[in-house]
């Protein structure tokens, strides 16, 4: 990549067709294992005007009204027969089965730190220390542009907003680092008798110049609903999917993604907890000071508890060779997805919070604990 370039990254909030179903897919995930700890959960979701449908396998001992829990969470993001899906109303369908005999063999062990991988797979975690989060920057904006955005919208104080909307960021990067904010993207729902200047002038005062305004310039181009017009939105707009936004959902495209969805899988898939894993590891590693950038990446094979590999890109940013940045991490960290799940303390109701705003750079959750960076100093040494 050259030095000086522009990076965009892209959002979509909690009301965005895609992220509904991720929403439903992770708080049925907290539901079963909220109550059985050990259930085995592949629930996707699909959406439309006037339903969605809820499909997969399911494993547990749990007793769950799915109908409900559908519908509150679609009530939560803040739909309504205003907005033209009412949680109430609309037709919650399921086609779900048991996990798979074939898969849940794979998985079962007599001894728990030697359980398989649920399936197969490449994940990768990455971490920069380029901000606070140790994330990119384009894909933190994008998020805290949505979170302002809703958190105007649930309080009332822009009640014409409505639950779908986008953002994008692109920065300008200068030695690599951030320089300035180039563009900024706001695309949001709102009610058919707010103005488009209205509309426009509040959530540049209010949402871009607040969240974006230290790093933005007379030259930074805004854009608020370019095509004019957005009544229309959420399932009545567009279908949703469970696992669509996945870029979304990581590091925005800044580092590169396994292509596993996360939301509606328990952590014995290591689509999810493989890559929790690999952005522990990552942000550890550049916290430690090792590397200005850090991405990891492991593999597994279904069935076998061992990672198949283990990779450390540095993008020359390393201070120390990465062979042994390699060494040290097999020394601090177990990949075997039964030691994952004890050390990051998987088996609990966390999911729906990651489902929408980003599963990393967010404090609240235990893969992004910098709790290793004395350990794997030690371990170089």
């Amino acid at each position: 990549m050259k030095e000086n370039f522009l990076f965009t990254s892209e959002s979509v909030s909690e009301g965005h067709p895609d992220k509904l179903c991720d929403i439903v897919s992770d708080t049925l995930v907290d539901a079963f294992i909220g109550k059985d700890p050990n259930s085995r959960v592949a629930l996707e979701c699909i959406t439309k005007t006037g339903f969605i449908m809820v499909c997969g396998e399911l494993t547990t001992k749990a007793e769950v009204d799915i109908q409900k829990v559908v519908r509150e969470a679609i009530k939560e993001i803040g739909y309504s027969s205003r907005w033209g899906f009412d949680p109430e109303n609309c037709g919650v369908l399921t086609s779900i089965s048991k996990q798979s005999p074939d898969i849940a063999m794979g998985v079962d062990s007599k001894e728990d730190h030697e359980q398989g991988a649920g399936d197969q797979g490449l994940m990768f975690g990455y971490a920069t220390n380029e901000t606070e989060e140790f994330m990119p920057l384009p894909i933190i904006l994008a998020h805290k542009i949505l979170i302002k955005l809703s958190e105007l919208r649930k309080s009332g104080e822009l009640d014409y907003l409505g639950p779908d909307a986008k953002s994008q960021a692109t920065i300008e990067y200068e030695n690599f680092k951030p320089k300035r904010i180039h563009t900024i993207v706001l695309s949001s729902q709102h009610s058919a008798d707010v103005s488009l200047d209205i509309l426009r002038k509040e959530l540049i005062e209010k949402v871009i110049k607040p969240v974006c305004g230290d790093l933005m310039d007379s030259e930074t181009i805004i854009y608020i609903n370019p095509t004019g017009r957005f009544v229309i939105g959420g399932p009545v707009g567009d279908t949703g999917l469970t696992g669509r936004k996945i870029i979304v959902d990581s590091y925005g495209g800044m580092g590169r993604h396994g292509g596993g969805a996360f939301s509606g899988k328990d952590p014995s898939k290591v689509d999810r907890s493989g890559a929790y894993a690999a952005r522990y590891i990552a942000k550890n590693v550049v916290a430690s000071g090792l590397a200005d950038r850090c991405e990891i990446q492991v593999s597994y094979a279904i069935g076998i508890a061992k990672p198949l590999s283990v990779l450390v890109d540095c993008f020359g940013t390393n201070k120390i060779p990465e062979e042994k940045i390699e060494e040290a991490i097999k020394k601090v960290f177990s990949l075997k997805p039964a030691e994952i799940i004890r050390t990051l303390d998987l088996k609990k109701p966390v999911y729906a919070k990651t489902a929408s705003y980003g599963h990393f750079g967010r404090s609240e959750f235990s893969w992004e604990k910098i709790d290793k960076v004395e350990e794997l100093r030690k371990a170089i040494e």
